[in-house]
């Protein structure tokens, strides 16, 4: 079997915080086109998938030696698709700051789970900073005059489980450009199926639609082809921890382009989360 040519440190580093910026990039992006009413949710999930779908079959078609036949599987396709539909509709009432949290919050958390399904040993330390980082969750969705829509939190939340175990199979992509856009081809009749209930009551403007092909064509299709690529040179620990870099880049995001107000509950729940986080992987056993 062919070996993977590996990608220097430099070309990591470069991937890894393109992918990072894309991903907070989304969460403004759908908030940017769902609170202004440009697009409704379903529309803009299946925008979206298509048109990440779309982009990456030209780009893998362009590029020399592409390999043939579809990449990815029907699995990390459904996760995929299942990210994007609870993302999408978890933005029209969640803050993207907020959004953002709570969805990497999630992401961790179900790594966190897949590493003691397979017998990793935590730490006192690292238990305690798990239970920080889930108290921190608790206290945000909490009622009170500045706690987000539970619903929305719910959404997101599955969102960031979905998209927990979408990062998880990343990491054993031979070809990361191939596999994503397998993954984005077999998510796009899923996407489309989910919108058609809501096509009665669909819309969509101009706007609307720029910002979901944006969304779904580069900082979806490209932005996860980078993460793929650079999830073959990280370690799960070090996957995981630039992973935390993101609510904080949305949440400068939302206030430079969304004018969202900074919270202290979002303040001290971000506190609780990102750093119970930040312990649990500075403290975890060895498998």
């Amino acid at each position: 079997m062919k070996e993977r040519a590996a990608i220097p440190r430099r070309a990591t580093f470069a991937f890894t915080a393109a992918a990072m910026l894309a991903f907070a990039a989304n969460s403004l992006l759908c908030r940017l086109a769902l609170a202004g009413a440009s697009i409704d949710p379903a529309s803009f999930g299946a925008v979206r998938v298509v048109a990440g779908a779309l982009a990456l079959a030209l780009i893998v078609r362009l590029r020399a030696g592409a390999r043939t036949g579809a990449g990815g599987d029907w699995l990390s396709a459904a996760m995929l698709f299942g990210y994007v539909a609870f993302f999408s509709f978890a933005y029209v009432s969640l803050p993207a700051g907020t959004g953002a949290l709570i969805l990497f919050g999630a992401v961790q958390l179900t790594m966190f789970g897949w590493a003691l399904r397979r017998g990793e040993r935590f730490t006192v330390p690292a238990w305690c900073g798990l239970a920080l980082a889930a108290a921190g969750l608790v206290y945000l969705v909490l009622p009170g005059v500045s706690a987000p829509p539970l619903k929305g939190a719910f959404f997101m939340a599955l969102a960031g489980g979905a998209w927990g175990v979408y990062s998880l199979r990343g990491r054993g992509a031979f070809d990361p450009l191939h596999a994503t856009a397998g993954n984005f081809l077999r998510a796009a009749p899923m996407a489309l199926a989910l919108w058609l209930p809501f096509a009665g009551v669909a819309q969509a403007d101009a706007r609307g639609v720029v910002l979901a092909v944006v969304s779904g064509a580069l900082t979806s299709g490209v932005g996860y082809a980078l993460w793929y690529t650079a999830l073959r040179e990280l370690t799960a620990m070090r996957a995981a921890t630039v992973q935390l870099s993101v609510p904080l880049i949305t949440a400068f995001g939302a206030v430079l382009f969304l004018a969202e107000p900074v919270t202290l509950r979002l303040v001290l729940a971000s506190t609780a989360i990102l750093g119970g986080i930040a312990i649990v992987l500075a403290r975890r056993g060895g498998g």
